[in-house]
């Protein structure tokens, strides 16, 4: 959780001896599944940083173990990791592959009750991943398509959730060129991050007043900045 934190070369350092230490641990004590998802963090990790190769690689080793578990989250868990981090290398086919290895699964029932490291990996957080690999592939239709998914899923409720899934939809309606609807989704977004601690919001908020910069004569995204100013 360090990552949470903030984002700082320390606290990076930090975040990864500690999944790389979590990862060795687990290995050792034959937890496949708590070792995929220390891999998946580290992955994770690799593609906010930009380093896609490593991305890759390190979600190929989190798939690699997590293959044989018999817990259909999980699957989907980490071949979505693979297809996030392969979108992020420009490989279309691979991520569209592990698109769909990670759509059977998570339409799957869970296998226990909270016992499992993917737990949370609910089909609401699918359809948030899968909608920004879309729009990283250039498909703002599913992209839209799975983000407004996500925000219909019974239990997205979550403010700092809910508050990134829409940052994320205003960003697509936008890249559509969908202006209007793109500066409404904003405002809810603002809603949302009133009052909530994250460093992914904090990037959001300020991916957005520089993105509003485009509209300098628009009301709307004026009351935007105004407010998101407020929050920054």
């Amino acid at each position: 959780m360090a990552q949470n934190e903030g984002d700082t070369p320390q606290l990076r350092g930090i975040t990864q001896r500690y999944y790389a230490h979590a990862y060795r641990l687990a290995a050792e004590a034959g937890d496949r599944e708590l070792a995929a998802t220390a891999l998946r963090g580290l992955a994770v990790q690799s593609i906010d940083l930009g380093h896609q190769a490593e991305a890759v690689q390190l979600s190929e080793a989190c798939v690699a173990y997590g293959r044989n578990l018999d817990n259909p989250r999980a699957i989907a868990y980490y071949n979505a990791t693979l297809a996030n981090a392969a979108a992020q290398d420009n490989d279309r086919p691979l991520a569209t592959q592990y698109l769909t290895l990670a759509e059977t699964p998570i339409g799957k029932p869970p296998t226990g009750p909270g016992d499992s490291w993917a737990a949370h990996y609910s089909p609401g957080r699918w359809a948030h991943e899968t909608g920004m690999i879309h729009s990283r592939l250039g498909d703002h239709t599913a992209a839209e398509e799975h983000l407004r998914l996500a925000l219909g899923i019974h239990g997205l409720d979550r403010r700092r959730t809910r508050a990134i899934v829409l940052a994320d939809l205003a960003g697509v309606r936008l890249r559509q060129g969908n202006v209007d609807d793109a500066l409404s989704t904003w405002s809810g977004f603002l809603d949302c991050a009133d009052g909530v601690r994250s460093v992914k919001v904090r990037t959001a908020l300020q991916d957005m007043l520089v993105r509003l910069r485009r509209f300098p004569d628009a009301p709307q995204a004026h009351h935007l900045r105004t407010r998101a100013a407020a929050l920054v």
